[in-house]
């Protein structure tokens, strides 16, 4: 969570307190700095209010701030097992600009998020044989294309370590965490981790795809026979 998501969310903050007045109960900023993205949570979400939030859009995404998620506590405290990753993206990286912490009482179901790991792990691991298949495997499709899912490949071996109770965030610490609880390769996961990074990493990408899908096969059937570490 970077703090430089403060300024082009100010505005956002300014607006959803003249729509929402004393019914916004607090708003924080989570997640990569660009675009800036942001939660509000709020006592109540009409129609007039999402159409007073959509004469603002272009003007947030202007400053460089992406839409925030509006929800209501009871939506947010619902909807936990049902996107447990996202949600404990946010639980662990959030930065809160107004009123109370929304995640403070919050916590994430194991067995939720280890179902959810592997929709998203045989998800990936779907998308990437079709993705390749629709971009004629030309060499800067194909970088492009693993340098777009490194992102979520990081998430997902992060909320793994979650799933052990273990805090991993660099990328030394993920490669090391994914070679020796799940058995993948720690030189593949680096490169993948390294797109992650900068897509301009020094990185062949048409040599790692192979090795890429056959890691997340490998983490398919790890996430099939889960069991605590």
């Amino acid at each position: 969570m970077d703090r430089s998501q403060g300024e082009p969310l100010a505005a956002v903050l300014h607006d959803l307190q003249l729509i929402f007045s004393g019914r916004l109960e607090s708003f924080v900023a989570y997640g990569p700095a660009t675009p800036a993205a942001s939660l509000a949570l709020v006592e109540t979400l009409t129609a007039e209010d999402l159409t007073a939030c959509a004469a603002r859009a272009h003007a947030w995404h202007h400053a460089g701030a992406a839409t925030p998620l509006l929800l209501t506590r009871g939506e947010l405290s619902g909807s936990l097992d049902a996107f447990p990753i996202e949600y404990g993206e946010m639980l662990d990286a959030h930065l809160v600009l107004f009123g109370i912490d929304p995640f403070a009482d919050l916590a994430i179901d194991a067995g939720d998020l280890r179902r959810a790991c592997e929709v998203q792990v045989k998800s990936h691991l779907l998308h990437l044989r079709e993705n390749y298949i629709d971009c004629g495997a030309r060499p800067s499709a194909v970088r492009a294309l693993v340098a777009n899912s490194a992102h979520a490949f990081r998430t997902l071996l992060r909320r793994l370590a979650r799933l052990d109770h273990r805090t991993v965030s660099t990328h030394t610490e993920l490669g090391a965490f994914a070679a020796s609880r799940c058995g993948l390769d720690a030189r593949v996961v680096g490169d993948v981790l390294a797109l992650a990074g900068s897509a301009d990493a020094a990185v062949d990408a048409m040599r790692l795809f192979p090795d890429y899908v056959a890691t997340m096969e490998r983490l398919a059937r790890f996430v099939d026979g889960w069991n605590a570490g």
